[in-house]
């Protein structure tokens, strides 16, 4: 982007998933990389829970293709960042430290996305899908075969009765086609505001 007094429109795309990856193989993660670059080369900035696992390869991906990548700490500061929740630096232009613990940190986080791209998760992935879900945010769902992250929401969706509120809402297994539609919804988002 040119101008850089419209840099505001440049797409946020969060990756929530997985702090941990013992449940995955190297194939997943890797496509946890490739979503993440994705998002730089489709003209995004990439934003995440400045934590380890998946959303740190995203962030790496998003690195390694460029771009920027900004992480949301559940801590106070650098120290207890690194020090009492163990978190990575690496990967972060910027590294936003809520002081909210992993609940509150997952609601500004979600909030800073202008879209959300759901990874292979546990329960902190769910809570951060329920959030934008109830945002009514742009989210695209990672399928994949070693994962049930994508299975589980399928159902929490279908079983929520609220068939009017996921119409931004949709699965996919490749992380190019992904973001591509995730870019759709938050253009047509922000030319509906701006």
């Amino acid at each position: 982007m040119n101008d850089i007094r419209h840099a505001h429109k440049v797409p946020k795309i969060g990756f929530s998933g997985s702090a941990s990856t013992e449940f995955l193989k190297q194939e997943d993660l890797d496509l946890c990389m490739k979503a993440g670059a994705e998002v730089v080369r489709q003209g995004g900035v990439l934003v995440t829970g400045a934590t380890t696992g998946t959303p740190l390869w995203a962030a790496r991906g998003a690195k390694e293709a460029g771009g920027t990548s900004i992480g949301l700490s559940p801590a106070r500061d650098e120290k207890e960042h690194v020090g009492t929740y163990e978190l990575p630096l690496d990967y972060m232009d910027v590294i936003i430290y809520t002081g909210f613990g992993y609940s509150g940190r997952d609601l500004l986080f979600t909030r800073s996305s202008d879209a959300m791209i759901i990874g292979p998760g546990r329960i902190g992935t769910i809570h951060e899908f329920t959030i934008s879900f109830e945002d009514h945010k742009p989210v695209g769902i990672m399928e994949g075969d070693n994962w049930e992250t994508d299975e589980v929401l399928k159902f929490l969706i279908e079983k929520s009765h609220r068939e009017q509120d996921n119409k931004k809402v949709f699965f996919e297994r490749d992380p190019v086609r992904l973001v591509s539609r995730l870019l759709e919804f938050v253009k047509a988002d922000k030319e509906g505001h701006l």
